[in-house]
């Protein structure tokens, strides 16, 4: 069975993990290359095409960056794009994330009567405008031609591609339960983790909290600014640089705080040593989907921190860490109670070895689900 997928994933594949959304994007693809199907992936990013070690194709899109800026989208982009996933003849086209020409793919498909899946990247991929309205648009107004252009197409054409795929892919019960509320059918297909790619720590110091991320409004960093001036006796450890007014402000303030360490952008082989060795994950977002960084955290037996967010409630069903529902003085005194024995270190790596990781009986769940999409009308 031949698969292609659209989107930025190409640094994903070789290693350079840019976002959450990507990296899924990589593991799945080579799930099923290794499952023995035939992978291709479309990415804008690059120069040259490529073939990884997995056999997946990554091909350029010739011309991407041709024709007068303000309208190539329509005289270049679109045509092209439309012309080379045809071309394919791929048997299923596959998209994640919120982007308008997302129904590239999904016309491909209807034109070849191929099969479409569209794969939710975050909760507010499902739900509403008025959350998106909340939590994204307002937070990025300083991207104001973008969200003129790109988020109004956006907001007409992903809910109609919700409705017309042959399958969603959700994260979590969360999402599937928003999806089934519009009266769309959803499958939740886990993120996935190589564990072969976690760096080795022997003996964790286990000294202060992390947190990792974008510094800025949607992400909660005001949030977590008030969560460390109030916590004088902890020590914390920031990964990531300033992306906002919001987040510069606090982060200069951060250096003048003795138990901060501000360590700016890192690599994800260091950014996973430093949850590895972490007495927990702190997150502070109001929205996300399923952060991957919450699986690598349990991946080490590391407990999550959440201010707001617990996606599906699996933190609080399998006892993963803490959720605070949005009240800052718990997540502050659970600093203090935080439980990271040895005990919960085993139940939280059973828990991702059981749901996420990416092995061969997880190739063979995936391989199964693609092939009765790809027999029948829809799942």
């Amino acid at each position: 069975m031949k698969i292609c997928f659209w989107g930025s994933v190409a640094r994903a594949l070789k290693g350079i993990t840019d976002g959450g959304s990507e990296l899924q994007m990589a593991l799945l693809a080579k799930a099923l290359a290794r499952g023995g199907h035939e992978v291709v992936c479309f990415d804008y990013e690059i120069t040259e095409d490529f073939v990884t070690t997995d056999g997946i194709k990554v091909l350029k899109i010739k011309g991407w960056y041709d024709g007068i800026k303000a309208i190539r989208v329509f005289t270049h982009r679109i045509p092209k794009l439309y012309s080379l996933l045809k071309e394919q003849n791929a048997d299923i086209y596959y998209c994640r994330m919120r982007d308008f020409m997302n129904i590239l793919p999904y016309l491909a498909a209807r034109k070849l009567k191929s099969k479409f899946i569209i794969a939710m990247a975050s909760d507010l991929d499902a739900l509403g405008f008025k959350m998106r309205l909340k939590y994204f648009y307002i937070p990025n107004l300083r991207q104001v031609k973008w969200l003129i252009f790109n988020g109004l197409l956006t907001e007409i054409i992903h809910p109609w591609l919700l409705h017309k795929a042959d399958i969603v892919f959700v994260q979590h019960e969360g999402q599937k339960q928003i999806l089934l509320r519009k009266g769309i059918k959803s499958i939740q297909l886990n993120n996935l983790i190589d564990i072969s790619k976690l760096p080795v720590i022997s003996n964790p110091i286990k000294n202060d909290f992390v947190y990792a991320g974008w510094l800025d409004k949607r992400k909660g960093i005001a949030e977590f600014f008030e969560l460390v001036k109030r916590s004088p006796s902890h020590s914390f450890k920031v990964i990531g640089p300033p992306r906002d007014k919001t987040g510069k402000s606090c982060y200069e303030e951060l250096k003048t705080f003795q138990n901060v360490s501000l360590l700016g952008e890192l690599n994800h082989s260091d950014t996973l040593y430093h949850i590895g060795n972490s007495k927990a994950l702190i997150s502070t977002s109001p929205m996300e989907g399923f952060p991957n960084i919450f699986i690598e955290a349990w991946a080490y037996g590391i407990p999550v921190l959440s201010l707001f967010f617990d996606p599906g409630g699996v933190i609080k069903r399998e006892d993963l860490g803490e959720v605070a529902y949005g009240n800052l003085d718990d997540l502050v005194n659970s600093l203090g109670s935080v439980g990271n024995s040895d005990e919960f270190a085993e139940k939280a790596k059973a828990y991702v070895e059981n749901h996420h990781v990416l092995n061969e009986l997880k190739i063979k769940e995936i391989d199964k689900l693609f092939n009765e999409l790809n027999i029948n009308n829809k799942i």
